[in-house]
């Protein structure tokens, strides 16, 4: 029995799909106006793990991922680089794509660009003051009145005569209210613009996601999921625009993953503590620590990224990698540690509890290894496979996989392999000095030799 904690309730409730056998998952995506950071990088992975762990319980997904390809940032941006603004939303696009890829993530089933809804949103629009829930403003502005929607706030917990209370009002703000929000933006001279019945301009951040979920997962679905600041008031936001403008609920469960700390400060630009993936990954020995290690903590949790941290998720992972290595293939699955991997995970996505039972199989597998009990070797690597494929981990050839290096490799595999054959002939005869002079300096371009039995050596990058 999948239980999710529900942010709407505070609470684990148990999983039940609006229709039987299905589920439709909505995730707030990337704004794409610069390369992905760490941030982004975590709620990726946690959602992708999320809706991994859904199929594989036998529910059919339709996971969708928005693109913000238009807003303030971008324009700006754009406008700082003498480039057009979809030129650059194009390109960090697909740089995003680029690093999600390396990332091991799962296409979303659909990848909505805000730009590609302009109609629909003008319909939920104008919907929403046909109801008496927006209004045109004097400054060519359309507004959502949020004091007309009763339940405002009831995601964040935050009380709207609170947030009142703390609003300043503006001389020039043309809002009946400081706390109503933008659904329209009138275009300013040289902005990027559509048409609409109020005007040229273009659509304010909330109501996208609202017109893009609706109008692919329909107004009543099963998951809609974030970051943990955009609760509010993005989120609640969306929850007011949608009930309103549908007359129905609009999501059953609402999720948000945790933030990101650097060091144990909050990831900043201003403390110089920012991050891209990009510049992260390059660094390790292969995208998959990265997976690793923000998958290591609970997604609602948050993360202390370090370069110990990571250090650590590198070298638990190699221990994996070195476990399967040898092992036969075409083994089966435990049934046993299947059943407690999914225990775990059915308690709203136990990540840590679940890595804990790989690693508990990974032991098996060497225990088996180093008693030559080849059978119960190829079922603990094949166990070891499957729960990794659920998780995102461990699908690489493990001889390919234990050859890498962090960072920029000093030597090339063709250089290694021919030192480690010269290492081999001098060694077959009897010239030792030279056998570990070689040794010696592959070992200080960071190479680990290891002498198998019949005389096979392997190697590795440490």
């Amino acid at each position: 029995m999948l239980k999710i904690h529900n942010s709407l309730s505070g609470a684990k409730e148990e999983f039940k799909p609006i229709k039987a056998g299905e589920a439709r998952m909505y995730v707030c995506g990337i704004t794409v106006y610069d390369h992905i950071h760490l941030g982004h990088a975590r709620m990726l992975c946690a959602f992708d793990l999320i809706q991994r762990y859904l199929r594989s319980s036998g529910l059919k997904v339709t996971y969708v991922r928005n693109i913000t390809d238009i807003d303030d940032n971008i324009i700006e941006r754009a406008a700082a680089n003498g480039e057009e603004w979809s030129a650059l939303a194009r390109r960090f696009t697909d740089a995003m794509r680029e690093d999600c890829a390396a990332l091991g993530l799962d296409a979303p089933d659909l990848e909505p660009r805000a730009t590609e809804y302009i109609d629909e949103i003008v319909v939920m629009i104008k919907t929403l003051i046909e109801k008496g829930y927006a209004y045109a403003a004097g400054n060519g502005d359309v507004m959502y009145s949020v004091r007309r929607f009763a339940d405002y706030g009831r995601l964040s917990g935050k009380k709207i005569d609170d947030l009142r209370a703390g609003a300043r009002v503006q001389i020039e703000d043309a809002k009946h209210d400081p706390l109503d929000f933008v659904l329209w933006k009138s275009a300013k001279p040289g902005e990027p613009s559509w048409a609409s019945p109020w005007g040229a301009g273009r659509p304010g951040w909330h109501i996208e996601c609202s017109a893009m979920s609706t109008s692919l997962l329909g107004c009543h679905f099963d998951l809609h999921g974030g970051w943990m600041d955009l609760k509010f008031p993005h989120h609640e936001n969306e929850i007011a625009q949608s009930c309103a403008a549908c007359g129905t609920p609009f999501v059953n469960v609402w999720m948000h993953n945790g933030f990101v700390r650097i060091n144990d400060e909050k990831m900043s630009k201003s403390l110089g503590n920012f991050f891209t993936v990009r510049d992260v990954l390059r660094t390790l020995r292969d995208p998959e620590v990265l997976r690793y290690f923000l998958i290591s903590s609970h997604y609602r949790g948050p993360i202390n990224y370090s370069e110990a941290q990571l250090a650590q998720a590198d070298e638990t992972l190699l221990g994996l990698y070195r476990a399967l290595e040898g092992a036969s293939a075409g083994g089966r699955v435990d049934a046993a540690a299947l059943h407690e991997f999914k225990r775990v995970m059915d308690d709203d996505f136990n990540t840590p509890e679940a890595l804990a039972v790989l690693q508990g199989v990974a032991r098996e597998l060497n225990s088996a290894k180093a008693a030559k009990r080849a059978a119960a070797a190829a079922d603990a690597a094949a166990t070891m496979r499957a729960i990794g494929r659920m998780l995102g981990l461990l699908q690489q050839d493990p001889g390919a996989y234990l050859k890498r290096g962090a960072g920029e490799p000093q030597l090339a595999d063709e250089h290694i392999d021919a030192l480690v054959e010269a290492r081999t002939a001098a060694r077959a005869a009897k010239n030792f000095a030279e056998g570990d002079r070689i040794r010696a300096e592959l070992a200080a371009a960071g190479i680990l030799i290891d002498d198998k039995p019949g005389g096979v050596t392997q190697w590795r990058r440490a």
